[in-house]
Protein backbone atom coordinates (compact mmCIF):
# COMPACT_ATOMS: atom_id res chain seq x y z
CA UNK A 1 0.00 0.00 0.00
CA UNK A 2 1.73 3.30 -0.81
CA UNK A 3 1.60 6.46 1.47
CA UNK A 4 2.07 8.78 -0.97
CA UNK A 5 -0.61 11.18 -1.06
CA UNK A 6 -0.21 13.59 -3.52
CA UNK A 7 -2.63 13.91 -6.20
CA UNK A 8 -3.08 11.64 -9.42
CA UNK A 9 -1.91 14.18 -12.31
CA UNK A 10 -4.46 14.68 -14.71
CA UNK A 11 -3.33 13.65 -18.27
CA UNK A 12 -2.88 17.36 -20.27
CA UNK A 13 -5.17 17.68 -22.99
CA UNK A 14 -3.87 16.37 -26.02
CA UNK A 15 -3.55 13.24 -23.99
CA UNK A 16 -6.87 13.11 -22.43
CA UNK A 17 -8.26 13.73 -26.36
CA UNK A 18 -6.17 10.23 -27.17
CA UNK A 19 -7.75 8.38 -24.62
CA UNK A 20 -10.76 9.22 -25.43
CA UNK A 21 -10.15 8.57 -28.92
CA UNK A 22 -10.59 12.09 -30.27
CA UNK A 23 -8.49 14.19 -32.67
CA UNK A 24 -9.47 17.75 -32.97
CA UNK A 25 -10.34 18.55 -36.87
CA UNK A 26 -8.91 21.18 -38.98
CA UNK A 27 -9.69 24.32 -38.09
CA UNK A 28 -13.07 25.44 -40.10
CA UNK A 29 -12.15 27.93 -42.63
CA UNK A 30 -14.60 31.65 -42.06
CA UNK A 31 -17.59 31.44 -44.00
CA UNK A 32 -17.09 35.95 -43.53
CA UNK A 33 -14.70 38.53 -41.85
CA UNK A 34 -13.22 37.29 -38.85
CA UNK A 35 -10.78 35.15 -37.90
CA UNK A 36 -11.26 31.52 -35.80
CA UNK A 37 -9.67 32.95 -32.34
CA UNK A 38 -7.74 35.91 -30.84
CA UNK A 39 -5.75 36.04 -27.68
CA UNK A 40 -5.82 39.11 -25.60
CA UNK A 41 -3.48 38.71 -22.78
CA UNK A 42 -3.68 35.27 -21.49
CA UNK A 43 -7.43 35.10 -22.63
CA UNK A 44 -8.51 33.09 -26.01
CA UNK A 45 -11.69 34.27 -27.35
CA UNK A 46 -13.17 31.67 -30.35
CA UNK A 47 -15.25 33.30 -33.07
CA UNK A 48 -18.81 31.13 -33.25
CA UNK A 49 -17.99 28.00 -34.46
CA UNK A 50 -20.71 25.73 -36.28
CA UNK A 51 -20.16 21.93 -35.88
CA UNK A 52 -18.54 21.91 -39.72
CA UNK A 53 -16.98 17.92 -40.33
CA UNK A 54 -14.50 18.18 -42.95
CA UNK A 55 -16.16 21.47 -44.50
CA UNK A 56 -19.75 20.04 -44.21
CA UNK A 57 -22.65 21.07 -41.76
CA UNK A 58 -24.30 17.26 -41.16
CA UNK A 59 -27.54 19.02 -40.14
CA UNK A 60 -29.41 21.92 -40.75
CA UNK A 61 -32.47 23.47 -39.60
CA UNK A 62 -34.60 24.30 -36.13
CA UNK A 63 -33.65 22.26 -33.02
CA UNK A 64 -37.28 20.68 -31.86
CA UNK A 65 -39.39 21.53 -35.12
CA UNK A 66 -42.54 19.10 -35.15
CA UNK A 67 -42.76 17.54 -38.27
CA UNK A 68 -45.50 18.48 -40.62
CA UNK A 69 -46.86 21.02 -39.23
CA UNK A 70 -48.93 23.78 -40.69
CA UNK A 71 -46.05 26.68 -39.08
CA UNK A 72 -43.09 24.68 -40.16
CA UNK A 73 -44.03 21.86 -42.80
CA UNK A 74 -41.13 19.09 -43.13
CA UNK A 75 -39.40 19.42 -46.18
CA UNK A 76 -39.37 23.60 -45.23
CA UNK A 77 -37.60 23.23 -41.65
CA UNK A 78 -35.69 20.27 -40.89
CA UNK A 79 -36.53 18.55 -37.45
CA UNK A 80 -33.12 18.25 -35.56
CA UNK A 81 -33.74 16.71 -32.37
CA UNK A 82 -32.32 17.69 -29.05
CA UNK A 83 -30.19 14.54 -29.39
CA UNK A 84 -28.70 15.66 -32.09
CA UNK A 85 -27.90 18.59 -31.42
CA UNK A 86 -26.16 17.85 -28.35
CA UNK A 87 -23.73 16.13 -30.93
CA UNK A 88 -23.64 18.62 -32.60
CA UNK A 89 -22.63 21.11 -30.07
CA UNK A 90 -19.63 18.70 -28.65
CA UNK A 91 -18.73 18.80 -32.58
CA UNK A 92 -18.58 22.73 -32.43
CA UNK A 93 -16.58 22.67 -29.48
CA UNK A 94 -14.30 20.76 -31.34
CA UNK A 95 -13.54 23.13 -33.81
CA UNK A 96 -13.64 25.47 -31.05
CA UNK A 97 -10.93 23.82 -29.36
CA UNK A 98 -8.53 23.51 -33.03
CA UNK A 99 -9.07 27.10 -32.86
CA UNK A 100 -7.70 27.52 -29.06
CA UNK A 101 -5.14 24.69 -30.39
CA UNK A 102 -3.71 26.16 -33.80
CA UNK A 103 -3.59 29.65 -31.80
CA UNK A 104 -2.04 29.35 -28.33
CA UNK A 105 -2.03 24.78 -27.98
CA UNK A 106 -4.31 22.96 -26.49
CA UNK A 107 -2.15 21.94 -23.67
CA UNK A 108 -1.53 25.50 -22.66
CA UNK A 109 -4.93 26.12 -21.52
CA UNK A 110 -5.26 26.85 -18.14
CA UNK A 111 -8.91 26.40 -17.62
CA UNK A 112 -11.96 27.05 -19.52
CA UNK A 113 -13.74 30.04 -18.36
CA UNK A 114 -16.93 30.68 -20.31
CA UNK A 115 -18.50 28.84 -22.87
CA UNK A 116 -21.80 30.55 -25.11
CA UNK A 117 -24.19 27.92 -27.24
CA UNK A 118 -26.65 29.41 -29.40
CA UNK A 119 -29.63 27.22 -30.57
CA UNK A 120 -31.59 27.95 -33.55
CA UNK A 121 -34.61 26.65 -32.01
CA UNK A 122 -38.80 25.75 -33.42
CA UNK A 123 -41.38 28.10 -31.21
CA UNK A 124 -41.85 26.68 -28.00
CA UNK A 125 -38.48 24.77 -27.80
CA UNK A 126 -36.66 25.36 -24.00
CA UNK A 127 -34.03 22.54 -24.02
CA UNK A 128 -31.44 24.50 -24.90
CA UNK A 129 -29.42 23.87 -21.75
CA UNK A 130 -29.94 20.44 -22.65
CA UNK A 131 -28.02 21.03 -25.98
CA UNK A 132 -25.01 23.36 -24.70
CA UNK A 133 -24.65 20.23 -22.26
CA UNK A 134 -23.00 18.59 -25.70
CA UNK A 135 -20.74 21.25 -25.38
CA UNK A 136 -20.20 21.32 -21.41
CA UNK A 137 -20.30 17.86 -21.16
CA UNK A 138 -17.00 17.36 -23.19
CA UNK A 139 -15.04 20.12 -21.99
CA UNK A 140 -15.76 18.05 -18.23
CA UNK A 141 -14.09 15.09 -20.20
CA UNK A 142 -10.89 16.79 -21.40
CA UNK A 143 -10.45 19.22 -18.99
CA UNK A 144 -11.49 17.70 -15.94
CA UNK A 145 -12.02 20.39 -12.82
CA UNK A 146 -10.66 23.18 -15.27
CA UNK A 147 -13.12 22.22 -17.75
CA UNK A 148 -15.82 23.86 -15.59
CA UNK A 149 -17.02 26.75 -16.63
CA UNK A 150 -19.73 30.15 -16.75
CA UNK A 151 -22.12 29.48 -20.12
CA UNK A 152 -25.63 31.09 -21.47
CA UNK A 153 -27.41 29.00 -23.81
CA UNK A 154 -29.38 30.98 -25.91
CA UNK A 155 -32.05 30.20 -28.03
CA UNK A 156 -32.32 31.96 -31.56
CA UNK A 157 -34.45 32.06 -34.54
CA UNK A 158 -31.80 31.02 -36.66
CA UNK A 159 -28.25 30.61 -37.22
CA UNK A 160 -26.10 31.19 -40.40
CA UNK A 161 -25.85 28.89 -42.72
CA UNK A 162 -29.23 26.74 -41.24
CA UNK A 163 -26.85 25.42 -38.54
CA UNK A 164 -28.40 24.22 -35.38
CA UNK A 165 -25.91 24.94 -33.04
CA UNK A 166 -23.21 27.55 -33.02
CA UNK A 167 -20.40 27.57 -29.98
CA UNK A 168 -18.24 30.43 -28.68
CA UNK A 169 -15.43 29.39 -25.88
CA UNK A 170 -13.43 31.74 -23.95
CA UNK A 171 -10.10 29.70 -22.54
CA UNK A 172 -7.69 30.66 -20.12
CA UNK A 173 -4.05 30.18 -21.28
CA UNK A 174 -1.01 29.65 -19.67
CA UNK A 175 1.38 32.56 -19.34
CA UNK A 176 4.46 30.19 -21.69
CA UNK A 177 2.00 30.00 -24.18
CA UNK A 178 3.25 29.34 -27.87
Amino acid sequence: MSTDSSPQRSPVPSERLAELGIALPTVAAPVAAYVPAVQVGDMVYTSGQLPFIAGELPATGLVGVPKNTPEAPAAARPEVTAEAAYDLARTATLNALAAIDDLAGIDNIERIVKVTGFVASAPGFGGQPGVVNGASDLLGHIFGDAGTHARAAVGVAELPLGSPVEIEVMAQIRHSAK
